[in-house]
């Protein structure tokens, strides 16, 4: 006999009586289950970074050196609302969003 067979009569010969909570809801109860792992797994600690993230960009004061998401290189200027005036180079200054500067090269350009 194959494991198909057997499993087939083992489902016949059980009596086929009211189903139980767990057979019930078994699959609400895995779907809840997998959610709340993602949760905590995935979701909380990317909202946490994404947080720590807008804290650091609020933080931003002139002086720091930084890089934005395009790779330009530069120094802080002047800090406003919700952009950066950046030095790039001698007397050559630009405008970029906050949400474009993605490090701060500050620690590393003194090493």
């Amino acid at each position: 006999m194959n494991l198909i067979t057997i499993f087939l009569l083992q489902t016949q010969a059980q009596p086929q009586g009211e189903p139980t909570f767990f057979q019930q809801y078994s699959f609400l109860i895995l779907m809840i289950l997998i959610f709340v792992v993602m949760y905590f797994f995935m979701i909380r600690p990317q909202q946490k970074k994404q947080k720590e993230v807008v804290k650091w960009r609020e933080s931003l004061k002139r002086g720091d050196k930084i890089v934005t998401v395009g790779g330009i290189y530069g120094t802080v200027a002047e800090v406003k609302d919700t952009f950066l005036i950046v030095e790039i180079d001698a007397n050559v200054r630009i405008r970029v969003d906050k949400s474009s500067v993605v490090k701060d090269i500050t620690d590393v350009q003194n090493r």
